[in-house]
């Protein structure tokens, strides 16, 4: 995959243990929130990326797509997944 992915979820993995003050990132993380915070950015995020291919407005499908791969990042992070295994399952569905 690419290296802005593993990038990106090497970020989500240190927001994760340090939970820094004013990291989006952590507040997603922190048990305050919990899993249902992310999966309900998850369905939203959905929502509005279908309505942005829909609309057929490619900057915004861009942009609500972007969202969900974050979320979804988030996602496999808090489940103690890692992106290799994701890398492995794409690979293996080519």
């Amino acid at each position: 995959m690419d290296e802005t992915l593993a990038e990106l979820f090497d970020v989500i993995e240190d927001r994760k243990h340090r939970l820094p003050d004013g990291s989006y990132t952590a507040s997603l993380m922190s048990h305050e929130r919990g899993e249902n915070a992310v999966l309900e950015k998850l369905g939203e995020e959905t929502t509005e990326l279908v309505l942005a291919a829909k609309d057929g407005d490619d900057e915004e499908l861009a942009h609500e797509a972007a969202d969900l791969v974050y979320h979804l990042l988030v996602l496999l992070s808090m489940k103690g997944m890692e992106l290799s295994e994701l890398e492995a399952e794409l690979r293996e569905r080519r």
